[in-house]
């Protein structure tokens, strides 16, 4: 019971850092841009399409994670100069447009890529299997994943606690009209965060395209669970997104394990109940309610 027990918070660890890499650009993207992208999940899905076949055709893990961060920055960047910037604060318009470009990156995924389920391929170092002590057998990749997770959390959190950058953007999430006044380029702030968050998003698509495998439907499978944990650790809180990452990743493992037909309740019962006395989340300040 206890080795199940470690394996299943192992499982909720390594999940929740696939998570953080996805709800870190979207809580920021949301919390300075009030944009309610919900195609966030279709770069997640882009990027784990590109990272697969630069995968199979290079070998290389590493060209896959840049080039599938890049593209989907890329696809990103075009889609909110385009599209999104044009809906200006109409929420609902965003949503609408959001999704109808997640509709079209899914389909035309689909038509490139086929529609069954493929996983990226591992180079050697990362296959096989880890003996922990206590003689629990655990995946190299998933420690991988964790490690990944962490080393980008504390990559972010320097340049959004100890850069004038990151001060500039706590600024905009607070009160991003006076940041304007200040004479700070906004816009320029804007593409910055929202390249960073697309390209976290398709980074951390083919992390999943290697842990989950990437299939069609699956930019919104993790969207839910993106959208969980920035509710959760609430809206341009990247400690929130730290915090609300585990816990989700740890619910998700522990419900699928002790009682899987109730899965769902057990991630979105305790979410339901800290909305009811935290509805800003456990981080999110006054301003974005």
């Amino acid at each position: 019971m206890l080795d199940s027990f470690i394996l299943q918070t192992l499982n909720g660890i390594s999940y929740a850092a696939l998570l953080f890499l996805l709800a870190s650009g979207f809580t920021l993207t949301f919390g300075l841009m009030r944009i309610v992208n919900m195609a966030h999940g279709a770069y997640y899905l882009f990027g784990g399409y590109i990272g697969l076949t630069l995968a199979k055709s290079t070998g290389s893990l590493f060209l896959a994670l840049i080039g599938g961060g890049i593209a989907a920055a890329i696809l990103g960047y075009f889609a909110d100069r385009v599209l999104i910037k044009r809906t200006g604060e109409n929420h609902l318009t965003q949503v609408l447009v959001t999704i109808g470009i997640a509709y079209i990156i899914g389909d035309i995924s689909l038509e490139i890529w086929g529609g069954d389920a493929q996983k990226l391929p591992l180079p050697v170092f990362l296959k096989g299997i880890f003996e922990l002590p206590g003689g629990i057998i655990y995946p190299k990749f998933r420690v991988f994943l964790f490690l990944i997770g962490l080393l980008v959390g504390i990559i972010l959190w320097i340049i959004y606690r100890k850069t004038q950058i990151g001060a500039v953007i706590r600024a905009g999430v607070d009160d991003r009209e006076i940041v304007s006044a200040n004479g700070i380029h906004v816009d320029r702030l804007f593409i910055m965060v929202s390249a960073l968050a697309s390209f976290l998003a398709g980074f951390s698509g083919v992390l999943g395209g290697a842990f989950l495998t990437v299939y069609p439907g699956a930019e919104w499978e993790i969207l839910v669970f993106a959208l969980v944990v920035v509710i959760v650790g609430g809206l341009g809180s990247l400690e929130g997104a730290m915090i609300g990452s585990l816990v989700v990743g740890l619910l998700d493992a522990y419900g699928r394990w002790l009682a899987p037909e109730l899965s769902y309740f057990v991630l979105f019962g305790p979410m339901a109940i800290l909305l009811l006395f935290r509805p800003r989340g456990l981080f999110g300040s006054a301003n974005m309610t």
